[in-house]
């Protein structure tokens, strides 16, 4: 079974991802900011990765650009979940190494068309 991890600052984000993500036959797990998520991914580097960017501690871009620095970090799929709608934002994220991006609010139908997208479905 593919693991994907919900980076996210709200637990009600994490837990309807977690839903999306299982009807999805995913895996999943969850970290609250950047440096939760990065702490997963140097002990289990997940297939996908769920990404909010407006968090404390270590925002979404941040990370996005250490993970893709770490060993195994070019892997998974970076699908950014936000409700930044700033095209520049958008540019700099895909840059970083995000595959996909979508807007807050989503559903199944999204996140399933996303990583179908980028080749995780």
């Amino acid at each position: 079974m593919k693991k994907c991890l919900v980076v996210d600052d709200s637990k009600m984000i994490r837990r309807v991802a977690g839903r999306i993500l299982k009807d999805l036959d995913f895996e999943s797990a969850e970290a609250e900011n950047g440096e939760e998520a990065m702490k997963f991914c140097r002990l289990s580097m997940p297939d996908a990765i769920l990404l909010d960017w407006n968090m404390p501690i270590m925002d979404g871009l941040s990370f996005l650009k250490a993970l893709r620095k770490a060993p195994g970090g070019d892997a998974p799929v970076v699908v950014f979940c936000t409700a930044e709608r700033d095209v520049d934002k958008i540019i700099e994220a895909m840059e970083a190494g995000a595959n996909e991006y979508v807007m807050k609010p989503f559903d199944s139908d999204i996140i399933e068309s996303k990583f179908a997208e980028a080749g995780i479905l």
